[in-house]
């Protein structure tokens, strides 16, 4: 059973594979905390916090290894708007431990990542800012009071 815990201070440099990895692990963390059980998560499951936008977990996928679900606000609820923005497609390694951001867009547009030979892997960037961004996202949501699977 996973404990809700004081919030993770985090500073890996966006450079490295392994700092990667270990965002992996931490989205799979906070995923856990704001799910529960992911293997046991309805096909759709809605949180609602008062004063704020309702959120969806859609689970798309279920295999005995992993999971991928896709985690949007439905602003459609709150405010009438006909976008749900973002859209996290999200992949969860049971037996690793680790979610990861499978969206394939980078800057939550419709831009397509293109892969250079530079110094600095545009790809492994791209991977970091989604990653990143589903950690502060998730951190964001708890601190809101949403939950998801309150069973586990």
């Amino acid at each position: 059973m996973l404990v809700k815990e004081q919030p993770t201070s985090f500073s890996p440099q966006p450079k490295s594979f392994a700092a990667l990895m270990e965002m992996y692990e931490i989205n799979y963390i906070q995923l856990r905390l704001l799910c529960g059980d992911i293997r046991i998560l309805p096909e759709t499951s809605v949180s609602r916090v008062a004063d704020g936008i309702p959120v969806a977990a859609n689970v798309i996928e279920h295999s005995r290894h992993s999971t991928t679900l896709m985690l949007t606000y439905l602003f459609h609820e709150y405010s009438g708007a006909k976008d749900n923005r973002p859209d996290m497609l999200i992949r969860v390694y049971h037996d690793s431990r680790q979610a990861e951001v499978i969206s394939h867009r980078c800057r939550l547009t419709e831009e397509v990542v293109q892969h250079w030979d530079q110094e600095l892997d545009t790809m492994l960037l791209c991977r970091w800012r989604m990653n990143r961004f589903l950690y502060k996202w998730t951190n964001y949501l708890r601190r809101q009071g949403h939950i998801f699977n309150p069973i586990s």
